[in-house]
C-alpha cells in the first residue's frame, strides 16, 4: 500500500513537472515585432537565460537552462546580436541562438598588418577576396591608425564601413594623447617587435636612445613588414626581395606604420 502511494506521488510529481515545463516553453505572446538581443563574449548560459526572460522573450529562465543542459546545447550558443520575437517558442529561440547572429563579434589583436586585419574580418564575416581588396583600398595609408579592438558588425557590413569605424575608434581612444606620426610609427614597430607589456617600455627606451644617438634601429619588425610575412626568419630573408634593405639598419624610422598598436605603453 505504501509502495503504491509512493509511486502515485512520483507520477503526480512528474506530471506536474511536465505540465509546468510545457506551460513555459511556448511563446510569451503573439507579438511578432523583432527585438535585437545581444550575447556578449564569455556570457554564461545562465546569464543568457536571465537576460532573455528580462527582455520578455521567454517565460522562464530556469526552463531555458534545464532544456539546453538536458539536450547538450548550452555550449553551442553563439555570441553576437540576434533578432528575436516574443512570438517564438523556447525551442525556436534556442535554434536561433545556435544558427548564428545577424551581427558578429570580431577581435583584432595588436600588431597585425593591414592585410592580416582584412583577412581576419573576411574570415569572421564570411567574406570573399573582393572584400579584402576593398578593405586594403579603403585603408591605404592608414596602417597604424586601424585601432585593434573587439568590434560588433553585421554580416553585410562593407569594408569601407569597417575602416571608418576603426579609424574613428583610434581617434576616440587617442584624442587625449596628442600622438605624433613618429610616435605612432614607433608604437607600431614595438607591437611587432615585442610580446609582453613588461618588455615594451624597455624596448621603447632602447629604440628612443638609438634614435637620439643617431644609431641604427636594427629591428626585425621592419623587414617582416617589408616582405609581408609574419613568419619570416632573418636567416632566410633574401635581401633582394625586401623593398628597402636599409630599413633594418637605418637610423630613424621607416615611413610606414607596421601594424596596429594598442594603448599599453607610453612613448
Amino acid at each position: 500500500m505504501k509502495f503504491l502511494l509512493f509511486l502515485s506521488l512520483i507520477l503526480i510529481s512528474f506530471g506536474l513537472g511536465g505540465f509546468w515545463f510545457y506551460q513555459n516553453i511556448g511563446p510569451v505572446s503573439a507579438n511578432k515585432n523583432f527585438q535585437d538581443f545581444l550575447v556578449t563574449k564569455g556570457q554564461s548560459a545562465a546569464s543568457v537565460a536571465t537576460k532573455l526572460q528580462n527582455a520578455g522573450l521567454i517565460k522562464n529562465a530556469l526552463v531555458f537552462r534545464i532544456y539546453i543542459r538536458a539536450t547538450g546545447q548550452a555550449s553551442k550558443l553563439q555570441t553576437g546580436e540576434f533578432r528575436l520575437t516574443p512570438s517564438m517558442s523556447l525551442f525556436q529561440i534556442v535554434d536561433q541562438l545556435q544558427k548564428g547572429p545577424v551581427e558578429i563579434w570580431v577581435t583584432i589583436p595588436e600588431g597585425l598588418r593591414r592585410e592580416e586585419i582584412a583577412q581576419k574580418f573576411a574570415t569572421a564575416l564570411e567574406k570573399d577576396q573582393k572584400f579584402v581588396a576593398e578593405f586594403l583600398e579603403n585603408s591605404k595609408g592608414e596602417e597604424g591608425y586601424l585601432f585593434p579592438d573587439t568590434y560588433l558588425f553585421p554580416k553585410d557590413v562593407t569594408a569601407s564601413a569597417i575602416v571608418k569605424k576603426m579609424l574613428a575608434n583610434f581617434d576616440a581612444k587617442t584624442d587625449q594623447l596628442k600622438l605624433t606620426k613618429d610616435q605612432i610609427i614607433l608604437a607600431s614597430i614595438l607591437e611587432r617587435e615585442t610580446k609582453t607589456d613588461t618588455e615594451r617600455p624597455i624596448v621603447a627606451g632602447i629604440l628612443m636612445n638609438r634614435i637620439e644617438a643617431g644609431m641604427p634601429l636594427q629591428v626585425d619588425a621592419s623587414v617582416q613588414y617589408a616582405v609581408a610575412n609574419v613568419k619570416c626568419q632573418m636567416s632566410n630573408v633574401k635581401w633582394s626581395e625586401v623593398s628597402d634593405p636599409r630599413r633594418r639598419f637605418t637610423s630613424g624610422r621607416s615611413r610606414s606604420k607596421h601594424g596596429g598598436s594598442g594603448l599599453t605603453f607610453d612613448i
